[in-house]
């Protein structure tokens, strides 16, 4: 699934306001820096507004992209880099189809939003990720059921930079206040748990990087 974004790298993140606005996510950020777990705070456009220094941590090995750095925009991120596998486990079913089935809903209440038909139109540039959302994405969700799109709560793998974590899973905790639901954001906090070490038979290779394949959730092309 590997696909290289062609368009243009993000419009620059708006900036609210409201000097009470800015004051109250100056405030928020020191207070996401004290979460010990990845914490990130996005947008509509899943654009990154805040992140604390755990999230950099768990995505510090992640090699430069145009338009896809998970400190920009996480659905960028997990749909578009080469290297979202290698941090995400079991990627195209744990991250990649969730975010897109968060995706088609995002499209369906703000379809005119440019950076969403952005987005789109990358999807669309590539055959692979244009057949999963539109023929692997459906098939999913009727199999998973109307809560495909919901993160909160979800147990997904990640593969962690530091030993301390290594391997592992995380649980995906949504917890928005108020405040921030008002300013149109989002929060997600990724909380790891201690690695469990598998025996070595069964330990399963890291993969380096994502290679162009099909989709299983996609039929591959008959000969």
């Amino acid at each position: 699934m590997a696909y290289q974004a062609g368009g243009q790298r993000p419009e620059p993140r708006p900036v609210p306001e409201s000097l009470e606005a800015q004051a109250y996510l100056q405030d928020y950020a020191t207070f996401l820096e004290a979460v010990p777990f990845p914490s990130v705070v996005f947008d509509h456009r899943w654009d990154v507004v805040l992140s604390n220094s755990a999230y950099e941590k768990l995505f510090r090995g992640i090699g430069p992209h145009p338009t896809a750095m998970p400190g920009d925009n996480f659905l960028r991120f997990v749909l578009f880099h080469p290297d979202a596998a290698t941090v995400l486990g079991e990627h195209e079913s744990s991250w990649c189809l969730p975010m897109l089935a968060g995706f088609a809903a995002a499209v369906e209440r703000h379809g005119q939003d440019r950076g969403l038909q952005s987005i789109r139109r990358d999807i669309a540039q590539d055959p692979i990720m244009d057949a999963a959302y539109r023929h692997g994405l459906p098939h999913w969700i009727r199999t998973v059921g109307p809560g495909a799109a919901e993160h909160d709560g979800a147990v997904r793998p990640v593969v962690h930079p530091d030993p301390r974590w290594g391997r592992t899973d995380c649980r995906v905790v949504g917890e928005t206040p108020k405040t921030l639901q008002d300013m149109g954001y989002t929060r997600m906090t990724l909380v790891l748990r201690e690695t469990r070490r598998p025996a070595a038979t069964s330990r399963r290779p890291r993969r380096a990087r994502r290679t162009a394949s099909h989709l299983s959730v996609v039929p591959a092309p008959e000969a």
